[in-house]
């Protein structure tokens, strides 16, 4: 992921979220707003394209669905209309198995599953705010892929919230049990990056 930079201390909703320029990229987090620019590496882009496809191809007849960004995921704090929810953000992937949650806006609700490649400007962000977001709001699987140790932690919803990392690395290989057989190949995904 970009550069984190807030953009100013007030806080937003995403009724103001959606009339910022669309050229420009966002994410909202209990409505402080952070800038999502520059653009990712080509490092973050290679990988995040090859665990797309790995993940889009396996649930290609399947109720659940792959999406990667930008695509907006807005998490309510109750039952508040989209203009007064202060949280959106952006994953880099996230995989929605309630299709119930889906409109033309993106998600409404958490995924079953999320993906953020970090970099050195998003780590803080990715291993704290969005980890605590995320286990908030329900999100079933967190997994948080470093490029460039190659490693993935995988972190999976228990009763009370995310269970210890699961850690992965190189050439191993990921089980999904959460969406059944399917399996996300390490080595495939990270010589991407070759």
């Amino acid at each position: 992921m970009p550069h984190v930079q807030r953009r100013l201390e007030e806080r937003f909703t995403y009724g103001n979220y959606r009339i910022w320029p669309e050229n420009e990229r966002w994410e909202l987090i209990n409505g402080v707003a952070y800038d999502m620019s520059p653009a990712p590496s080509r490092s973050h882009q290679n990988i995040l394209g090859e665990l797309f496809f790995q993940f889009r191809s396996q649930l290609a007849d399947r109720m659940c669905r792959a999406y990667l960004a930008p695509f907006d995921v807005r998490l309510p704090e109750g039952d508040e209309v989209d203009d007064d929810i202060v949280t959106v953000v952006q994953p880099d992937i996230v995989v929605v198995c309630d299709r119930n949650k889906l409109d033309d806006k993106g998600c409404k609700g958490a995924p079953d599953l999320i993906i953020e490649i970090i970099s050195p400007s998003t780590a803080s962000k990715d291993l704290h705010e969005k980890f605590k977001l995320y286990e908030r709001a329900g999100v079933k699987e967190y997994w948080i892929v470093h490029p460039r140790d190659r490693t993935v932690m995988v972190f999976r919803r228990e009763s009370d919230g995310f269970g210890r990392a699961a850690m992965f690395a190189g050439e191993e290989q990921i089980k999904v049990p959460l969406l059944g057989d399917l399996v996300i190949d390490l080595k495939q995904a990270f010589s991407a990056d070759e």
